[in-house]
């Protein structure tokens, strides 16, 4: 008996030792946002099939397990770049991306845990690089610089999701240029921006102008109808109407008939 339970004993302690020494090799806990990948080397490889989700996985010790995460990321990169006349421009990008989940192990494959530096930051720089040299500095700087951006991102992300790689946004965060550039273009702006705002006041002052015009045909037509309207028995009869509710009136008057052009005169007080 007490042979059989020395023999456990030191069972149980061959088992703690073991644990205790390939444990962080046999026991992995995969988080929400992380997907995990497994290489057997002593048998088939790297398992491109199956890929391992969020929650507590087993692996023998021999097997490479290698999580990776797949929320979102950024990276930002500051970069020399040239422009369409050969100007030489300082730019701050910052991109987004994530790797396409159900490619992990092709990922792996191609570029491994390093993939951002082997595939995603060299990308983003050399079509950068290439899309700048299409525009003028100022077209960067201020008047095309969100075509430049979605120009970017189209690119960069054909290029990336062949390597299984999704490219979420890119945005330039800063550009440098030479002071002089810099001020002419800023000078170029603002005047563009005074030219706007006299062209709209010239627009607004001829469309007031118009208004006035035509609201001063308006009146003059209408009162070219009135007065041709108005003849002298219309005038006649609008006075005896006149006259007539006059009369009713309580208040003591004597009317005259045969007054100036036969119209009747009123005469009297309160």
């Amino acid at each position: 008996m007490n042979k059989k339970r020395n023999q456990a004993i030191i069972a149980l302690i061959a088992i703690i030792l073991l644990l205790i020494i390939f444990g962080s090799k046999m026991f992995y806990k995969i988080n929400p946002g992380e997907r995990a990948i497994i290489f057997r080397q002593f048998t088939s490889g790297l398992d491109t099939s199956n890929i391992y989700n969020p929650g507590f996985q087993v692996v023998a010790p021999w097997n490479d397990f290698t999580i990776y995460n797949v929320k979102e990321q950024t990276t930002e990169e500051s970069m020399d770049v040239l422009d369409k006349n050969g100007l030489s421009l300082d730019l701050h990008v910052s991109v987004r991306f994530n790797p396409v989940f159900h490619k992990i192990p092709h990922l792996h494959q191609q570029f491994g845990v390093e993939y951002v530096n082997l595939l995603v930051k060299p990308e983003a720089r050399s079509i950068v690089r290439q899309v700048a040299g299409r525009y003028t500095a100022e077209e960067i700087f201020s008047t095309k610089r969100s075509e430049v951006e979605s120009t970017i991102i189209k690119e960069a992300d054909i290029k990336l999701k062949l390597n299984y790689v999704d490219m979420r946004a890119l945005l330039i965060r800063s550009i440098k240029l030479p002071d002089d550039i810099r001020q002419a273009i800023e000078n170029k702006l603002t005047q563009e921006q005074e030219a706007l705002a006299y062209q709209f006041k010239l627009e607004k002052e001829k469309s007031e102008a118009l208004r006035k015009k035509i609201q001063a045909e308006g009146e003059a037509a209408a009162n070219n109808i009135v007065n041709n309207s108005l003849t002298p028995n219309l005038l006649k009869m609008r006075g005896i109407e006149a006259t007539l509710k006059l009369s009713e009136s309580s208040n003591s008057k004597v009317v005259v008939i045969g007054g100036k052009d036969g119209m009747p005169i009123i005469l009297g007080n309160q």
